[in-house]
């Protein structure tokens, strides 16, 4: 959130503002983004060029970018003067020059909560199957090499018991600590800010202040941080080395907060058990070396993709867009990070 001081007001977009949306949307949310503004949608669904966005955002009122694209002051300094909100598709503002808009007067907002519930979902579907070896047994069965149940082949872990450390405990961490309860798991945490005593209670969780304790106490570690400088590679060689030989790594985040090298290294010398991993350091690529590991689950930045969050995710956008046209501040406005 923001105060008022913060809010920049805005004069007020004679006529349909012009809008550019760089990927693809849900039919729904494009349709109704037709019926409002004089929108240029995205045909083939491929990351625009950096022409591309230069041309966008010299011509339209509004740019509505994702993730994929990275808004950098460079790019903010190429901006027309009409440019006056920049409403990203996403909760994640890391890919956007926020000082940068700042100094040029340009709003950004986002889209925050409406993914919490799917993308800790999917860290607790990344526990589990890299816990229990998932990923590896659907290889084995679909390469047809099972040869029928055996005593003391394909073993996992189980969750019960085990100890959860939770690296970030905003709203997509506190949801995930609520849902590790019903696995019967203990939950421990590092954040920036503590949560209250109540709220510790009711996620049966205990606050760990050092992160390196953290890290060698945890049976399993998932991350979500935001990526920042301070949190570029926060797990990197010398954490990775503290974690326990049969510890699992599990990320939903950024692929920036691992350092990707040394957690390959750590996997191939089986210095810790596994790792559930939905981003990459250095994606769309993917180091091979993950993919053929037996023991990593590996999914293509699926924490998001639901139709509900897509669609929630859509409304704000529009939403965001019409206050600020109507000369108002829109709801979800992010200044230098604060979401």
């Amino acid at each position: 959130m923001t105060s008022s001081a913060d809010y920049r007001p805005t004069r007020r977009v004679e006529g349909s503002p012009r809008v550019t949306v760089t990927r693809k949307l849900l039919p729904e949310t494009e349709a109704r983004m037709r019926e409002l503004f004089d929108v240029t949608l995205s045909t083939d669904d491929r990351p625009m060029s950096r022409d591309a966005l230069v041309a966008a955002m010299q011509t339209a009122h509004v740019l509505v970018p994702t993730v994929t694209d990275v808004i950098d002051a460079d790019l903010i300094a190429q901006a027309g003067p009409q440019l006056g909100l920049i409403a990203n598709f996403g909760a994640g503002t890391d890919h956007i020059a926020l000082g940068a808009a700042r100094a040029r007067k340009i709003i950004v907002t986002n889209t925050p909560g409406v993914f919490t519930d799917d993308t800790a979902d999917m860290a607790i579907a990344l526990i589990i199957s890299v816990t229990r070896r998932l990923n590896y047994g659907g290889r084995i069965l679909r390469a047809g090499k099972w040869e029928g149940w055996a005593p003391s082949t394909m073993l996992g872990h189980r969750l019960s018991g085990k100890t959860l450390g939770i690296l970030g405990m905003g709203r997509i961490g506190q949801a995930v600590a609520w849902r590790a309860r019903a696995f019967g798991l203990n939950v421990i945490y590092h954040s920036r800010h503590r949560l209250s005593q109540a709220q510790e209670s009711m996620f049966g969780a205990q606050f760990e202040p050092d992160l390196d304790k953290l890290v060698a106490q945890s049976d399993i570690l998932t991350l979500h941080c935001p990526a920042t400088p301070e949190t570029h590679h926060i797990i990197d060689a010398r954490r990775i080395a503290l974690m326990k030989p049969e510890a699992y790594l599990v990320n939903t985040a950024r692929g920036q907060l691992i350092e990707e090298e040394a957690l390959i290294a750590a996997l191939v010398d089986g210095r810790i058990g596994g790792a559930g991993l939905d981003v990459f350091e250095h994606e769309p690529k993917v180091d091979p070396r993950l993919t053929a590991h037996h023991n990593v689950a590996i999914l293509p930045r699926m924490g998001s993709a639901t139709f509900e969050g897509r669609r929630a995710s859509g409304d704000k956008v529009i939403a965001n867009v019409r206050v600020w046209a109507d000369g108002h501040r829109p709801p979800d406005q992010v200044l230098d990070g604060l979401v």
